[in-house]
């Protein structure tokens, strides 16, 4: 409370108690034009990092807060941005909203989130029609599911669209971690380690990201020569490795095995175990995403570890490039790197 009452030199130069603060006091504060505060406040790409840095500074010292009315009767822009996700409780969903909120807030803007439901069925035209009733200035949809009108979509006109997918499309930009190239890593490190009889525990048949990560292994393993067995289907939870994991325990020829991601690979472990299969002994394993890190005492798997916050990050990133300037449609992926621990073993 002290601390509200009192005011710097530099406060008391530019700004008098009783009146609202204006961009003309941010301005003086910062040593910059009211163009230029105006600029910063909009969230325009032609102000330098150390001057946009210097009058977000002052606006913080003032208590400046702008109006978002006020800025779209101005230059049309809300300073918010639209996201649609499902099941936010995600790990990964987490970690990407995270760096796009991080990100937003650098440039001054907000994020409005709608949540669906892994078991709502959704169109991205009527999502995009609903984000458009709200004061966003462009969105970002991040589905890791088939969406029935995904090819035929046609972002709405002035409002930029981005979509957090490794499914190309035609009329948007695409980012997401390369889950195709993770398991050209996963299996191209399992070779090197001697391994020729590879299995793979896919996620779901409707999950865009567990299709490509089959993909990738199915077609590392036919460029390599070696044998592809048919995978079984889980539901990326670790009860559902378990279970698979159980019907491997009788297939005397695997040395290998890829989870798509890091909780049915610890299920499968454990079924393996208990069956009398050792790990990485008889049987190496290798999942993907590194959610058990910190979640799991003396957590010993390998894995691949994607950074789903720079993920968020980038999005936001390409969001805002679209805002300034026209921009051709994009796939961006973003590589995984393998993290080695303790559950893969050498095949003599």
């Amino acid at each position: 409370m002290e601390r509200d009452n009192k005011m710097t030199a530099v406060d008391s130069a530019v700004h008098k108690p009783g009146r609202a603060v204006s961009m003309a006091d941010v301005a003086k504060l910062a040593g910059v034009s009211r163009q230029t505060v105006s600029r910063v406040v909009n969230g325009q790409a032609c102000v330098v990092e150390e001057t946009r840095r210097r009058v977000m500074d002052a606006m913080d010292q003032l208590g400046f807060y702008p109006s978002f009315a006020g800025r779209s009767l101005r230059g049309g822009k809300y300073g918010c941005i639209g996201l649609c996700m499902f099941d936010i409780t995600h790990t990964g969903n987490v970690a990407t909203l995270e760096g796009l909120m991080s990100a937003a807030r650098e440039y001054g803007y907000a994020v409005t989130l709608i949540e669906y439901d892994e078991s709502e069925s959704v169109r991205l035209r009527d999502t995009a029609r609903r984000l458009a009733e709200l004061p966003v200035d462009g969105m970002v949809f991040n589905t890791n599911r088939t969406i029935e009108d995904f090819d035929e979509f046609e972002p709405l006109n002035g409002l930029p669209t981005i979509i957090i997918s490794m499914k190309e499309h035609p009329r948007c930009t695409t980012i997401d971690s390369d889950q195709y190239g993770c398991s050209q890593l996963v299996v191209d490190h399992l070779r090197s380690r001697g391994h020729t009889q590879i299995r793979h525990l896919a996620g779901p048949k409707d999950s865009i990201t567990a299709d490509f990560r089959a993909r990738g292994w199915r077609d590392s393993l036919e460029r390599a020569g070696l044998e592809v067995v048919e995978p079984l289907h889980g539901d990326w939870t670790a009860d559902s490795g378990y279970e698979l994991g159980e019907k491997l325990v009788q297939d005397a020829e695997m040395t290998a095995l890829y989870a798509a991601n890091d909780q049915m690979a610890m299920g499968a472990i454990m079924a393996l175990r208990a069956h009398g299969r050792r790990v990485p002994e008889d049987v190496s394993v290798i999942g993907v995403d590194d959610s058990m890190q910190g979640m799991v005492p003396h957590n010993d798997l390998t894995t691949v570890r994607f950074d789903m916050r720079e993920r968020g990050r980038k999005t936001f990133d390409y969001f805002f490039s679209q805002l300034s300037r026209e921009s051709k449609v994009e796939a961006v992926r973003l590589p995984g790197e393998l993290v080695e621990r303790g559950t893969v073993a050498d095949r003599i």
